[in-house]
């Protein structure tokens, strides 16, 4: 348990004397830092690290409520809090009421300076300025030129580009038989449309408040899934092969939206794949057999604390490998489609290893999980997809949120373990019970996989599908246990099938 002398409660940290107001400074840092918040039971004296963005979206003033929880800093991350709100400006230091009645936020409200233009002396807005020249910088690195079309665009232009894409899907999914290649080009125009569109309304909502920010991304949010629902569904009834991918290479001179799309169409035939061999297979009953010579040694170096003897295919996938019910699968669509959708401000490390900076390569992950998290209704699923899909069971060459509040909860719950690898739902990962979520696992393989494939890939040559599935196998299995090795044996095979080898 949670020495008491280490940890400070909410209330005196963000709650006035009279509790009718509090300290919107601190909050806003809280969600901006991802500081989390350990919750405890008086009642049945259970203790968990909880995200403090999760517990205020449900309730704004949680830490007040009469009951059993009791809601707690660390001093530690206090600490931290302080020296992050002694380095904001003044302006950010104001009260909030504890109702829903609109405050006006001195940061995202403040007008923008204005500066006369030496041409012509008329007034300019300096952050207008600024976003141009961050736009043009942007596609320039690395999402292509059709990128420039997407930031002229008006809201009402995005949105209206996002349903044409949703009814020529739609249009497909009714016509018997299909085109091949008309599936094809359309799954690709829509899929970098919606990525495209997707990062420029992010670079605009990071600049507000969460609240103003939802306002806005949330026709995005709802044209994406309706869209993502229409092309998941045309990938499951039509397999694609290696065409897909020399159109998409075709389509766009942008590395980034090029590998986004890939990623998205592979992910998502992979779900498919995956759920059709689980359901329509004596699979899992080949994998039971098979796992404690095939496998088990892998997972034991993940679980440790448990004697081999019980580790079980159950004991991997909590709950047993089964096939993944529509709702999640597309939540988790959505997930594979922005999973990069920070990458703006890391571009640069893709193309070279002499410029390769590693906090700029984690950066991207923080900038999508914090974007996708706080700025939009995107589901709950699909920002840990994006802050999560580069953990690597922990390893040293991973990064992302999961480990670091896997640490801070080990650090105040020094006998936790994790009893299980996998997760399908939400809540064992953000409980601890688990090493790993599901989808982010998946997302691993095929990111990697598209990498080291990439066929704009400058620095050094892109391996042959055979040389990519031996490298990673040496490297990522045998060597660390960093992609799962049951997921990638499903890859495999997937790979296999669908014929993706190039001839």
């Amino acid at each position: 348990m949670s020495d008491k002398k280490s940890i400070i409660h909410l209330n005196k940290v963000l709650s006035s004397q009279n509790e009718k107001i509090v300290n919107k400074h601190y909050i806003d840092i809280i969600i901006e830092e991802d500081i989390p918040v350990l919750c405890k039971n008086s009642d049945t004296r259970k203790e968990r690290l909880m995200p403090f963005k999760v517990l205020y979206g449900n309730n704004n003033a949680f830490w007040q409520q009469a009951g059993s929880w009791e809601y707690y800093f660390t001093e530690e991350d206090f600490d931290k809090l302080k020296e992050k709100a002694s380095a904001k400006p003044d302006s950010w230091d104001m009260k909030l009421p504890l109702d829903n009645s609109p405050v006006k936020n001195p940061v995202s409200e403040k007008k923008p300076e204005i500066k006369k233009t030496e041409e012509k002396g008329k007034p300019v807005p300096i952050i207008e300025k600024e976003k141009k020249v961050v736009a043009k910088k942007t596609a320039e690195a690395g999402y292509g030129n059709e990128y420039k079309a997407v930031i002229k665009m008006s809201s009402e232009e995005k949105i209206e580009c996002l349903t044409k894409n949703k009814n020529r899907l739609n249009d497909l999914l009714v016509n018997r038989p299909r085109d091949k290649s008309e599936v094809t080009k359309a799954l690709v125009d829509t899929t970098m449309d919606a990525t495209l569109i997707n990062h420029a309304v992010l670079e605009e909502a990071i600049r507000l408040g969460d609240d103003e920010a939802k306002k806005l991304t949330q026709d995005m949010v709802d044209f994406t899934h309706e869209m993502v629902k229409s092309s998941a569904q045309l990938i499951t009834e039509d397999v694609f092969n290696n065409d897909l991918m020399n159109t998409l290479v075709e389509k766009s001179n942008g590395t980034i939206v090029q590998h986004m799309t890939r990623v998205y169409l592979n992910g998502i035939a992979f779900l498919s794949y995956y759920n059709n061999l689980v359901s329509s297979s004596s699979y899992i009953q080949k994998l039971r057999i098979a796992f404690t010579s095939k496998y088990a040694s892998f997972y034991r170096k993940l679980l440790s604390h448990t004697s081999i003897d019980l580790i079980t295919l159950e004991h991997v996938f909590l709950g047993g490998m089964r096939a993944i019910p529509p709702d999640l699968y597309f939540k988790w669509a959505v997930g594979f489609l922005i999973h990069d959708i920070g990458k703006a401000s890391a571009v640069e490390y893709h193309e070279g290893e002499a410029s390769y900076d590693r906090r700029i390569v984690i950066d991207h992950v923080k900038q999508g999980y914090k974007s996708v998290l706080n700025k939009t209704n995107y589901p709950v699923e699909a920002s840990l997809i994006t802050g999560y899909h580069h953990e690597y069971y922990g390893n040293p060459a991973g990064y992302g949120y999961f480990r670091m509040h896997l640490e801070q909860h080990k650090r105040l719950n020094p006998k936790s373990k994790q009893e299980y690898c996998i997760s399908y739902e939400l809540e064992p990962v953000t409980n601890f019970n688990v090493l790993a979520y599901f989808p982010a696992k998946v997302l691993e393989i095929i990111d990697v996989f598209d990498s080291v494939t990439d066929p704009n890939r400058t620095y050094r040559r892109p391996l042959t599908v055979d040389e990519a599935l031996i490298m990673m196998r040496e490297e990522f299995i045998e060597r660390n246990p960093k992609i799962d090795i049951i997921l990638f044996d499903i890859f495999e095979l997937f790979i296999r099938d669908k014929g993706k080898e190039k001839k």
